[in-house]
């Protein structure tokens, strides 16, 4: 607030070295972490539960998914929603095809769904599933620390654990009081087009208020009765608006756009994967891509503890294939309705999205200036208005939730001033930043947004490792594949006897637990009456026993 001008010059500087000498390292990380996700889920690791063994889910498929959504990228989608593939459209990404042309259309169509797709998704499922596992597993703090126990060991709980848990806590504070300072200016900008109310400081400080103490309603009301339930409110109002659009809309073109983006999506998605602009080195990948990522990672502590705490006892297969389904499943049907939607204003209708939303640079307006082109324009608009509202409500009531838990180290319900302060601080930042620095505010934490987020990528390779080390480390060795052993064969009647040889049975070997009055060295046995178990030693010597547990699955002798 006091140097803006002089944080915005040296966080500048800094954010275009980085974009320009690092931004390869950006677009590679995001999809080596959507590589390794997808093959974990498809080892045996993917059987792994998020919890004890026995745990099952908490939640219902769609109750899971609304809190997913709500607290991901709800809020973006109703803000680049039609504003990003109209920009698209008007400055080709590529700059390989003529604005403004079908052709442009598609292109923009394909980075739409790739910045909201799969990648977006990726960069909150990978602390996701590191939080579920060590948090719900191995039962340590909800911190982004707890990640790197296999590493650290104890010092996660020393200078070094707490500095990675400040630089977090930090980054998410400013990564989400920048998001609702944005979502501010398009609530401002939606009643100024319905009621003529205009753009200030103090109607943006009076929105803030008003999403500050909803939300701080909601997060005093906790997880089940404040959360869920805005969520669920959530995703049924942001169906209702696609329905509409869909029905008095150009349907039939809208139905054939949904299909046709998805195959455009999966066309274009191993090239953007790796796309760097190398050859036109226009800087457009830069301001766009770059910095979505970077901007989007700030906030992947607070939605990875939010995922894992919404998805404990579901296994790790399950969680990957719901947070990088579900969502983008969705994300790929908002983009077609209201992507194809401009798009088909443009080239068949009256137009004027490209002049607002570019020439004007009127981004916050797209959705109120697409509406417009549909029946019932107000009604609708102040929907959608109130849907906006309700989505960075949820988006900080459920922020509050993980700061807390965070900051505390525990998931035991704190005192409810504790968790308003979280709220409250969000919103004192976005207005400060909105209303004292202005746009320029926005613009200087933005940059400021792009540097923090480069330790957070590399942060991001660390966590692959940990979690792999972490499972194998408590998964212990697999067995190894047993076989019928085959004789030397010479003739057809050594084949066909060969192949009368019966596959070899499986011997299960297990270890007794060692009676509790004798030696509590583990390699002391006593078998039960009612059969042997196995035991484990914590590292204070009692005895934790758990379900039978293999040595070996072999035909031969067990290492025992």
């Amino acid at each position: 607030m006091l140097f803006t001008d002089s944080v915005d010059s040296i966080f500048s500087a800094a954010s275009n070295w980085i974009m320009t000498n690092l931004g390869w390292f950006y677009i590679l990380g995001v999809t080596t972490f959507l590589l390794f996700l997808v093959g974990i889920a498809f080892t045996h690791y993917g059987r792994v539960r998020l919890g004890g063994a026995d745990e099952r889910p908490e939640y219902s498929n769609l109750a899971w998914f609304s809190m997913l959504f709500a607290a991901g990228i709800g809020t973006i989608l109703m803000f680049w929603g039609v504003a990003e593939p109209i920009s698209h459209f008007a400055n080709p990404p590529m700059q390989d095809v003529e604005p403004q042309s079908v052709e442009a259309a598609e292109e923009a169509m394909g980075f739409a769904l790739y910045h909201f797709g799969l990648h977006t998704w990726t960069i909150f499922a990978l602390p996701g599933l590191g939080f579920g596992y060590f948090i719900y597993k191995r039962h340590l703090p909800p911190r982004v620390s707890s990640i790197f126990a296999p590493i650290l060991g104890g010092r996660i709980y020393g200078p070094i654990g707490k500095a990675i848990d400040v630089v977090a806590i930090v980054g998410t504070v400013f990564g989400v009081a920048t998001s609702v300072g944005l979502g501010t200016l398009q609530i401002n900008a939606g009643l100024a087009q319905l009621f003529d109310i205009g753009e200030s400081g103090i109607v943006q400080i009076a929105l803030i208020a008003v999403v500050t103490v909803i939300a701080g309603v909601s997060v005093a009301l906790g997880l089940d009765k404040g959360i869920k339930r805005l969520s669920n409110l959530n995703i049924g109002m942001a169906v209702m608006l696609l329905i509409f659009v869909l029905v008095t809309g150009p349907s039939l073109f809208l139905l054939k756009g949904m299909i046709e983006s998805a195959g455009i999506y999966a066309e274009a998605l191993p090239r953007l994967a790796f796309w760097n602009d190398t050859f036109a080195d226009s800087g457009w990948q830069n301001t766009w891509t770059v910095f979505y990522w970077a901007w989007t990672i700030t906030w992947s502590p607070f939605v990875g503890i939010f995922i894992a705490r919404i998805s404990r006892g579901r296994t790790v297969r399950e969680f990957v294939g719901g947070v990088l389904g579900l969502p983008v499943l969705f994300s790929v049907i908002w983009f077609s309705v209201f992507g194809m939607g401009a798009f088909h204003i443009e080239l068949e209708g009256d137009g004027g999205l490209v002049e607002r939303v570019v020439d004007n640079g009127d981004i916050p307006g797209a959705l109120f200036e697409f509406l417009g082109n549909f029946p019932l324009a107000g009604l609708v608009s102040g929907i959608a208005i109130l849907l906006v509202v309700i989505f960075f409500v949820t988006s900080v009531d459920s922020t509050s939730m993980v700061l807390d838990m965070m900051a505390a180290g525990h998931e035991e319900k704190a005192p409810i001033h504790q968790r308003l302060f979280w709220a409250v601080l969000m919103g004192l930042v976005a207005a400060t930043m909105l209303v004292a620095t202005g746009k320029d505010g926005l613009d200087a934490l933005q940059q400021v947004i792009t540097v923090v987020g480069l330790p957070f990528f590399v942060m991001g390779f660390v966590m692959m490792y940990s979690l792999v080390r972490g499972i194998r480390e408590d998964l212990g060795e697999r067995p190894e594949p047993v076989t019928r052993q085959w004789p030397e064969v010479r003739s057809a009647e050594d084949l066909e006897a060969a192949q009368e040889l019966p596959a070899p049975e499986v011997v299960v070997q297990t270890r007794a637990i060692p009676d509790e009055t004798e030696d509590k060295d583990a390699g002391i046995e006593k078998v039960h009456a009612d059969g042997p178990e196995t035991v484990g030693v914590r590292g204070n010597g009692t005895q934790n026993r758990g379900p039978e547990l293999p040595d070996r699955v072999s035909g031969r002798e067990g290492r025992g």
